[in-house]
């Protein structure tokens, strides 16, 4: 078999449980907004859980990803969910407190949640290393256009939507002080828009150094397993 009938293979296993994972993300998504809105808020639609979190992105990355033939956006996906949602789905353990609801069923899936963000983030690497995508400056590069891209559309839904409720995507509204732990302590000291600006580009180094530890971990698996 050739080298590249076996990444084919490869690519469709890993297309197969990365749309998997995204439908029961999607399946998952919708329940909880159900359950928020006619169970916990009785009828009224809270925005502040509109689904377009850091932690939510994965979900629609995973439902394209399997049909993305492209092969400079296939790697920047794949790149975003090892880095970025890898990245989401870890930090949020380092306090728990965002993911507690009234509703005891709602906090065992916020849990889960981000459980599978881990899962799929360290798929999303493997994938990336057995197609052959690593390493490469490039490949963090896009993945950080698509975050901040993603900054961008959060910045513009918090401004449409503020007037409807509250609403933080991203966490990066400017109508709330910050929340994420460390940033809310140093806004009080450098104002607001800095400590988002701050928190932004902790995310980014954040990520950065997870890709350093792909890249590693891509020149381990090439030197092991093609030599």
């Amino acid at each position: 078999m050739s080298t590249f009938e076996t990444k084919n293979k490869t690519s469709i296993k890993f297309n197969r449980f990365f749309f998997f994972c995204g439908m029961i993300m999607a399946f998952s998504e919708v329940w909880k907004q159900c359950c928020l809105t006619f169970i916990v808020n009785r009828g009224v639609y809270d925005w502040w859980y509109f689904p377009f979190q850091l932690c939510s992105i994965a979900m629609y990355v995973l439902l394209v990803l399997p049909w993305v033939k492209n092969t400079h956006i296939r790697p920047a996906l794949l790149s975003f969910l090892m880095n970025y949602s890898l990245l989401g789905g870890t930090a949020v353990f380092a306090d728990t407190s965002g993911l507690h609801y009234p509703v005891p069923a709602l906090t065992v899936h916020s849990y889960l949640w981000h459980v599978l963000l881990i899962i799929t983030g360290i798929a999303a690497g493997a994938a990336c290393i057995a197609e052959n995508h690593m390493p490469g400056r490039r490949l963090f590069r896009n993945s950080t256009f698509i975050y901040l891209g993603c900054c961008a559309v959060a910045t513009g839904i918090n401004l449409l939507f503020d007037r409807f409720g509250d609403i933080n995507m991203f966490y990066i509204n400017p109508d709330y002080e910050m929340q994420q732990i460390g940033f809310s302590t140093l806004a009080g000291y450098i104002g607001n828009i800095p400590a988002i600006i701050l928190y932004i580009l902790t995310t980014i180094l954040g990520a950065c150094i997870l890709f350093h530890i792909w890249r590693l971990a891509a020149r381990c698996y090439q030197h092991f397993f093609r030599h």
